[in-house]
């Protein structure tokens, strides 16, 4: 875990950044491997040489699409973290409840890096990275969470609730059922108070 290299990141301009939220919507919606760089250039309004003047590559553009996912997602995480900071238990709760606002709001398909991983496999793509980067953050920061009212259980604990989270978004993507982050919301609760961490 951990060992890939970071991905090189470029720096945005105005219009690098009108084609990054194209390729982020398009890619989101229908799949990376679905969408090409024609259809990004066509969507933000620039031209193909464009694109590869400022990206070099498609591959980089799902580099960025990621990061930028991410670094967003933990963003809108983060005011839900600090109001929280009154127990373990309820900065645990409070993921669930970032996920689920975040989810309902950005991510009807499902977690975008779950997704993505489903089409790129291969460690040695550059945003392979990403994506297990994001993933090796999320269960650093539910072990963290629960280490000082449980710190012999944390590792266990933290992997537990990363499986309640992930399952929760993939379910949510799917729409099998209502509200299955809420669901795993109340069983990442039960865990908790099973281990003794308690709000």
């Amino acid at each position: 875990m951990g060992t890939s290299q970071k991905p090189l990141r470029i720096t945005m301009t105005p219009a690098a950044r009108r084609a990054l939220e194209a390729a982020g919507r398009l890619f989101y919606e229908r799949g990376i491997h679905a969408v090409g760089v024609d259809l990004i250039a066509a969507e933000a309004g620039v031209t193909k040489k464009t694109l590869y003047d400022r990206f070099g590559s498609k591959e980089q553009i799902v580099v960025e699409y990621l990061a930028d996912r991410d670094e967003r997602w933990r963003a809108f995480l983060a005011p839900y973290l600090d109001a929280a900071r009154q127990s373990p238990a309820a900065g645990v709760l409070a993921v669930f409840d970032a996920s689920r606002a975040w989810s309902a709001e950005h991510s009807g398909k499902g977690c975008s890096m779950v997704n993505a991983h489903a089409e790129i496999s291969d460690p040695s793509h550059p945003a392979y990275a990403i994506i297990t980067a994001q993933k090796e953050w999320m269960l650093a920061l539910f072990t963290d969470l629960v280490r000082a009212a449980a710190p012999g259980r944390a590792d266990r604990l933290g992997r537990a609730l990363m499986l309640l989270h992930e399952g929760a978004l993939v379910a949510h993507g799917l729409g099998i059922f209502p509200d299955p982050i809420g669901q795993a919301r109340d069983e990442a609760r039960t865990l908790l108070a099973a281990a003794g961490v308690r709000p």
